[in-house]
C-alpha cells in the first residue's frame, strides 16, 4: 500500500517524540509503512537523547517502502534544527514549514496516500513570517486550486464519537455573529460528502447543537436557533442531507445520545471540544474534511514540558496514524 507521509512538527515539542517512539514499536503495533519529513540530523539526536536504537535513513519519498522495514525513512529538510527539547527557536521554523508543504505536494503528486502532521508552535512560525492563522488554514492554502482555496473542517473523531466546531480560533463574544446560514450550509455539506466517500457511512446522519442553553427554548433564550440555525438546517434536510436539531448541547454530548450522530456539530471552539477531549483525552484526532487529500493531526499541542523525556503518551498520534491509514 502507499506510505503515509508524517511531519515531524515543532522540534522543542513532543511531535518528534512520538514518532520515534511510534517507530521503535511498529512491529508489535502493526503501523503502517510512513516516512518523516523533516530534519534528519535532529531526528537522530532526538532518538539519542530518548535512547532509542534507531537508524535514520535520508532519501527519496520512492524509498519509504523498501527503507521502513530496517529504518526510518526522512525526507530531509535542510536548515538549522538543534535538539533543545522545550525551547522554541524561530530559525526553525522553514524546516518546519517546509516539512508540510512538502509533504502536501507528495501526497498530491501520489507518492504518500495521506498526510499525519505532528503538533506545531504558532508563535515561533509567527516570528518567522508565517502569515496563516494556523495549520489548518495553511493546508487549505496548499490544496487551493485555480486560486480556489477549499473550505477546511476541523473534525475531533475517537471511535464513532465525532464532533466539529462550526467556529474556531475566535473570541467568545464573536462567536453569535460569525454563526450565518451559509457557513451552516457550506460546513455541514463537507461533512455529509466526507463521511459518506472517506468513512463509508452511506446516509451520514448529523446531530446539530443549538448555541444557547436549551437551544434557545424557542427564542426565549436567544434568536440565533429559530432565526439562523433552524432555516438552515430546513435548506439541508431538503438537498436530502439528514440533520437533526438544534439540540440541547447539555444532553447532546452524554454518549448514548451523542452515538445516535454519525458526527455532531457545535457551535463553537469549547462547546466541541470538551466533550471529546472529556472522552478521548489522550486518544483523540484532529480530522480535516474538506481537502483534497487526507489530513489527520493528533489533539494536543507541543507539550514543552514533556518534550524529550520520553514520557508523552503517544496514543493520539498512533489513532491519528491508523486513522489516516483507513480512510485513505
Amino acid at each position: 500500500m502507499t506510505p503515509l507521509a508524517l511531519t515531524m512538527g515543532e522540534p522543542a515539542g513532543i511531535g518528534p517524540d512520538l514518532i520515534l517512539q511510534l517507530y521503535a514499536d511498529r512491529r508489535s503495533l502493526g503501523l503502517p509503512v510512513f516516512a518523516v519529513y523533516g530534519h534528519a540530523g535532529f531526528l537522530a539526536a532526538r532518538a539519542k537523547r530518548l535512547g532509542l536504537e534507531i537508524e535514520v535513513k535520508a532519501g527519496a519519498p520512492e524509498d519509504a517502502a523498501d527503507v521502513f522495514e530496517s529504518a526510518l525513512p526522512v525526507i530531509d529538510i535542510a536548515g538549522d534544527v538543534d535538539d533543545t527539547p522545550g525551547d522554541p527557536d524561530p530559525n526553525t521554523a522553514p524546516v518546519v514549514v517546509g516539512a508540510i508543504a512538502q509533504a502536501v505536494e507528495a501526497v498530491q503528486s501520489g507518492l504518500f496516500a495521506g498526510v499525519v502532521t505532528a503538533p506545531i508552535h504558532k508563535a515561533a512560525l509567527y516570528s518567522a513570517g508565517f502569515e496563516y492563522p494556523g495549520h489548518t488554514e495553511f493546508l487549505a492554502a496548499l490544496c487551493a486550486e485555480d486560486d480556489t482555496i477549499p473550505l477546511p473542517v476541523m473534525m475531533l473523531a475517537h471511535d464513532d464519537l465525532r464532533t466539529v466546531p462550526l467556529t474556531i480560533h475566535i473570541p467568545l463574544a464573536e462567536v453569535p455573529g460569525q454563526i450565518t446560514h451559509e457557513l451552516i450550509l457550506a460546513t455541514i455539506g463537507v461533512i455529509a460528502r466526507d463521511l459518506s466517500a472517506r468513512f463509508g457511512i452511506a446516509k451520514p446522519r448529523i446531530g446539530v447543537a443549538g448555541l444557547n442553553p436549551h437551544a434557545g427554548e424557542d427564542g426565549m433564550i436567544g434568536t440565533e436557533e429559530v432565526e439562523t440555525i433552524v432555516p438552515a438546517l430546513a435548506k439541508l434536510r431538503q438537498e436530502g442531507i439528514d440533520v437533526f436539531g438544534p439540540l440541547s448541547a447539555d444532553t447532546l454530548f452524554y454518549p448514548p445520545h451523542w452515538r445516535n450522530y454519525d458526527c455532531v456539530v457545535a457551535m463553537y471552539h469549547d462547546q466541541a471540544l470538551i466533550p471529546i477531549k472529556t472522552v478521548a483525552f489522550d486518544a483523540g484526532v484532529n480530522v480535516t474534511l474538506g481537502l483534497p487529500i487526507v489530513r489527520t493531526s493528533p489533539d494536543h499541542g507541543t507539550a514543552f514540558s514533556l518534550a524529550g523525556t520520553g514520557k508523552a503518551s503517544p496514543n493520539s498520534m498512533l489513532a491519528a496514524i491508523r486513522l489516516a491509514d483507513a480512510i485513505s
